[in-house]
């Protein structure tokens, strides 16, 4: 069972988080520089795509739903970039503007066809501005059918505790991409979506898949979550939930680039149950979506054709 496209047309997904822009490099090597034992890659193109929690709404937008943006941009040339790039998605953009923060950029520099280096350029926004944002989040909550929080450490989610709780009492489902060791703040939430570096970093190394099973069950029940959902790769999905643990196979795929998929998992998992959808369908659905994103190069999004080839 799937949603038809008409009927995700009507769904509506807030997503709030970090945004960053993810630019592109590609060029050629063709010799070693004199300066250093490093490769002089001659840049040919460029290209600029969206990144984080304006990827996931890319994703959202992308399989047919609507999604609204609520983050913080700097007041540089990149947050132009991003704002341009978010309107041309189609993405309702509730943006704030903060003087003093250096957008969030990732420069990946590719030749050969690889990934040669990559560039960070990132600090945190100011707490007036955070401020503004939680409150705006309550304004917009009675448009949006489920919220989704991506949370990659740059500081826009200050006040996720507030947001949850928020979110959780006005009945909409809260899905969070979580990051780092202090999972205390995602108390609460409908579903959370680590990988496994991620959950190792929390509830520490496991033994076996009971001592895993376990190890998941305890956290979920410690943050009041209906489920935990671990996404492993190659090894496809666990599902954490009250009916126990239940895994989904990965989707084969012989090219594999991981940039963005957890996005695209969330993405689509949040939509799904914004849809109606049962977990486990839902979950089903995500990995589906997630083992397709993995076949395309850097953050990527996938359609609803590509989705359900037969709808």
């Amino acid at each position: 069972m799937h949603p038809t496209a008409p009927a995700l047309s009507s769904r509506r997904l807030l997503v709030v988080g970090d945004v960053m822009l993810d630019r592109y490099w590609f060029g050629e090597v063709e010799r070693i520089s004199p300066e250093a034992p490093v490769p002089v890659v001659r840049v040919r193109t460029t290209e600029e795509r969206l990144g984080g929690a304006a990827n996931v709404a890319r994703n959202v937008v992308a399989v047919g739903a609507r999604a609204g943006l609520l983050s913080v941009v700097g007041a540089d040339e990149a947050g132009t970039a991003l704002s341009r790039l978010i309107d041309g998605a189609g993405i309702a953009a509730h943006l704030h503007t903060d003087p003093t923060l250096a957008t969030t950029v990732k420069l990946r520099v590719i030749g050969r066809r690889q990934q040669m280096v990559r560039v960070d350029f990132e600090n945190v926004p100011v707490a007036e501005v955070l401020s503004e944002h939680l409150d705006q989040f309550s304004s917009l909550l009675p448009q949006y059918d489920a919220v989704v929080l991506s949370d990659y450490g740059k500081g826009g989610l200050a006040h996720i505790v507030s947001m949850i709780e928020r979110a959780s009492a006005a009945g909409r489902p809260v899905l969070v991409d979580p990051k780092g060791d202090d999972y205390a703040r995602y108390a609460g939430a409908t579903v959370i979506t680590p990988n496994r570096a991620e959950l190792r970093e929390v509830v520490g190394r496991w033994k076996s898949e009971a001592d895993l099973t376990a190890r998941a069950q305890k956290l979920r029940q410690e943050l009041r979550l209906k489920a935990l959902l671990l996404t492993r790769s190659e090894e496809g999905m666990t599902l954490y939930d009250d009916e126990g643990e239940w895994t989904v196979p990965a989707q084969g795929r012989e090219e594999f680039d991981v940039s963005g998929a957890g996005d695209t998992v969330v993405a689509i998992l949040a939509t799904m149950l914004a849809a109606q959808l049962p977990l486990r369908e839902a979950v089903a659905i995500a990995n589906r979506a997630g083992g397709i994103v993995v076949g395309k190069f850097g953050t990527a999004t996938v359609s609803y054709e590509e989705l359900f080839p037969a709808a």
